[in-house]
């Protein structure tokens, strides 16, 4: 599975979104450069309250732009950056991969995913109602989580619209995705 990074985005502040940039830097154990979410421990404020010392799972958060265009199908103005994701992709299945997937951005920086992004009311508050859009249930009345992936950095460097995205599966057995 090949795919591409369509846009990337990092906020020194703690917003909602993230303004797109040119280009951003990975680095490895922490995330995004100048990101108010890189950390070697956690920097969500929810999870710092709960304890500051836990490992950051959450370094570089990561859309499908597919999404992006389902929710625009479906009425709601949305852009890259604007869920808070660092890194928009396309053409990679990101919430079917494996807990554990690397994930090969550009020509050196590797992430490694860690689990799903918990959608919470900051999204309703975004766009009313959107939070419904990407977190539902299945069939058989489980949870589905929509609303991106998170990820650590394994090897740092440059990451820029247009880079190539190679998926690097880990040794089965494979885990799903959980919230993180």
């Amino acid at each position: 599975m090949r795919g591409v990074v369509t846009a990337v985005s990092r906020s020194g502040g703690h917003t909602f979104g993230k303004p797109v940039q040119a280009g951003i830097t990975l680095v490895a154990g922490v995330g995004v450069d100048g990101d108010a979410h890189s950390g070697v421990t956690v920097k969500h404020r929810s999870r710092v309250r709960r304890d500051p010392t836990q490992p950051n799972l959450r370094q570089v958060h990561l859309i499908h732009g597919e999404l992006h265009d389902e929710l625009r199908a479906a009425g709601f103005d949305v852009a890259a950056g604007q869920l808070g994701e660092n890194v928009t992709t396309r053409g990679v299945d990101l919430l079917g991969l494996p807990t554990g997937t690397l994930l090969h951005l550009g020509d050196t920086a590797v992430v490694e995913l860690t689990g799903l992004r918990n959608p919470c009311q900051q999204i309703d508050a975004f766009r009313r109602g959107m939070l419904k859009a990407v977190l539902g249930r299945d069939e058989e009345g489980n949870v589905v989580r929509r609303a991106g992936v998170m990820s650590i950095v394994l090897t740092g460097g440059e990451v820029q619209v247009d880079d190539p995205i190679a998926v690097q599966l880990p040794d089965a057995p494979h885990r799903p995705l959980e919230p993180v």
